[in-house]
């Protein structure tokens, strides 16, 4: 075959923008001109010799690109394409979702002698002549119709009465093209999509300015295994939370997209799809097959320290070792009681974690797994929240401890530890999917193992055991050790992400004149305002109370051999480092007769502290700026540092 374009090519392309099917697609074979990448996507200009289109090569075409295959000035085949048109703009983009390499990079343009035309002209099909004349057979003498006349009813009729006894989604289907999720964009049109739900959050009402109203979102899966998330809002809301069924498939039509908040979205996609309450959504029937089930990307349990208090949710699969029983929560912001329910599940890792069940999943599929718990179920969770527990730990040594600030401050030092290696609990959320006993090839291993061996193995909980320097680095005083210039010296750091260090440095200022607190509610631990009349107001319980409590929130300057930096420090770590509470030291503030207050400060300064800190970036006036956060505080055990550090060195000479 000669290795050259299809002779109006961009005129088959323009007259037919949305082809029935792929395999009904005549030979098109174009030039790449002008090959481009914009964002993740690569950008052409697709050349027959006479016309050009704009054209857009979807993100999983990327990889053609980036290995040489598609090449500028290269021929490629469309075998299959949609032409978009581009709001406020006469033109059309062409969106090529499956093509095929025809011939490497040419050493010129393709260009006809015919005068090059402007993509806005439109070439419309010739109209093919209608049969008119009637067929004779020589010397018979006899009138023969032609065969369409003979039959009763034409082929577009019993289509037309075979498409009217259709469900609604057979009559989408057979209407209207499907499209490929990947080939979804903003300015798009009409599109119909063919989808799973493969993951379904609860209803959530939310109050702003604007006033109240309810939201919930959709995890949608094409039959490519292309994932895209779906939100409605309000009416929409209401309209379709009982239509969309988790694992079902439907046809979708009439959404919106928009560029997707990489801060919130869940799935690999590029947009975020929105539907309102004239969008429609129609199961599909008897093709649930050809679409692809719940994908899952497992962590194991002893790997999940560094996904802790992080923005990236995990998907888990383990064994059913224990459920407890179900038990109210009181939610904080809405002051309302939602039911909870703790489940320890455990894997080949043979360390064990607590997954907490929350709302229906807690109701419904937590009483099914309290039911079966003694067959030892296999469950696979997807989007899972793993979070720790310091909060618990610091607290309870606080209140059950006594002692003098010594004694407490010494122990603190064994509690900071212990959470580090052991405080990792995982929550579900209200997209999160759990699965008993899936049909998929990683539980059936799983079930192998704990029927062979598992069941007779000691387990240990996630983080016992292990030495401070983990592996995973899991929130350890030892792990991810740290200059404070290696931070500062990087002023974008944690702009996608939070990251996470340990540090070893001295408090060397701690500003007295700085707001050091914020009056709390004692039940919520939330800001308070003054109360009308008398009190004070907690928006987060929605009731007054006549006393508060004051709670930290201040900045201090860290200082090592690197250098110095302002770290930002909360109530838990605040009380550890100065040994009073923020009451205790207001109450020494108002003594104005002395300087006990400043002489408290300056007591804290310049005593050696371990830091576990987290680097995020914030927006201050139009402008980013390093944020460094203290997440956990412990003052140096000597002898563990000395033992770190000797580790230190003979890595180094090592090398």
């Amino acid at each position: 075959m000669a290795k050259t374009v299809t002779p109006d090519a961009i005129s088959i392309l323009l007259s037919n923008p949305s082809p029935d099917s792929s395999s009904d697609l005549p030979e098109i074979v174009v030039q790449v001109l002008d090959l481009k990448l914009t964002g993740n996507r690569y950008m052409f200009n697709a050349n027959d010799g006479k016309l050009t289109v704009r054209g857009i090569l979807p993100s999983n075409l990327s990889s053609e690109v980036i290995s040489g295959n598609i090449q500028n000035k290269g021929l490629i085949r469309i075998l299959d394409y949609a032409l978009n048109d581009i709001p406020t703009k006469s033109e059309k983009y062409l969106i090529v979702t499956k093509c095929e390499v025809v011939a490497p990079a040419l050493e010129m343009e393709i260009k006809s002698e015919v005068k090059s035309q402007e993509v806005g002209i439109i070439l419309k099909p010739k109209q093919e002549n209608e049969m008119k004349s009637e067929v004779k057979r020589e010397g018979a003498g006899i009138l023969v119709r032609p065969k369409q006349e003979i039959i009763s009813k034409s082929a577009a009729q019993i289509v037309h009465e075979q498409h009217g006894n259709m469900a609604p989604a057979a009559r989408m289907a057979m209407t209207r093209r499907v499209h490929p999720l990947v080939s979804l964009n903003p300015y798009q049109g009409n599109w119909t999509i063919k989808v799973r739900v493969t993951s379904k959050g609860n209803m959530r009402t939310y109050k702003n300015a604007r006033g109240e109203g309810c939201v919930f979102n959709v995890e949608l899966t094409d039959q490519d295994s292309t994932q895209i998330q779906a939100t409605m809002f309000n009416d929409a809301a209401r309209k379709f939370y009982d239509r969309f069924q988790l694992g079902k498939v439907y046809y979708i039509s009439r959404g919106t997209l928009k560029i997707a908040n990489k801060q919130f979205k869940t799935v690999q996609n590029d947009y975020e799809m929105t539907l309102n309450e004239n969008s429609e959504v129609e199961e599909a029937s008897n093709e649930e097959t050809f679409i692809p089930e719940t994908k899952f990307k497992f962590v194991q349990i002893d790997e999940l320290g560094p996904y802790v208090n992080g923005t990236e949710l995990v998907d888990i699969i383990g064994v059913v070792q224990s459920v407890s029983p179900t038990m109210s929560i009181r939610r904080k912001s809405n002051n309302e009681m939602v039911p909870k329910r703790d489940m320890t599940v455990a894997d080949e890792t043979k360390r064990t974690v607590v997954v907490s069940l929350w709302n229906d999943l807690a109701t419904n599929v937590g009483q099914e797994l309290l039911d079966m718990v003694d067959q030892s179920p296999v469950v696979a969770i997807k989007s899972l929240k793993v979070g720790d527990f310091q909060g618990s730990l610091k607290l309870n040594v606080i209140e059950s401890c006594k002692w003098r600030y010594m004694v407490v401050k010494k122990l603190y030092s064994f509690v900071i530890y212990f959470y580090a290696i052991a405080g990792i609990s995982l929550s579900a959320l209200g997209k999160s999917t759990v699965l008993i006993n899936p049909d998929i090839p990683e539980a059936k291993k799983l079930r192998a193992w704990f029927d062979s061996e598992g069941k007779e193995t000691s387990m240990a909980s996630i983080g016992s055991g292990l030495s401070p320097p983990t592996k995973t680095g899991a929130w350890s005083m030892y792990s991810d050790r740290v200059t404070l210039s290696h931070i500062t010296s990087d002023p974008l750091m944690g702009e996608e992400k939070p990251v996470y260090f340990s540090i070893r440095g001295f408090i060397s200022l701690i500003k007295p004149d700085q707001t050091m607190w914020y009056r709390a509610c004692k039940t919520c631990n939330k800001k308070v305002t003054d109360g009308m009349g008398s009190g004070y107001w907690c928006e987060g319980c929605q009731k007054n109370d006549e006393e508060c409590c004051l709670r930290y929130i201040l900045v201090a300057r860290v200082s090592d051999e690197s250098g110095e930096a302002w770290i930002s420090v909360f109530n838990n770590e605040a009380e550890s480092i100065i040994g009073c509470s923020a009451d205790e030291l207001d109450k020494l503030k108002s003594q104005v007769e002395d300087n006990s207050y400043q002489m408290k400060l300056k007591e804290v300064t310049w005593v050696p502290y371990l830091f576990r800190v987290s680097v995020t970036q914030r927006e201050y006036n139009n402008e980013k700026r390093q944020r460094i956060t203290a997440r956990a505080v412990a003052p140096v055990d000597f002898a563990a540092e000395s033992k770190f550090l000797l580790e230190e060195l003979t890595k180094k000479a090592s090398q």
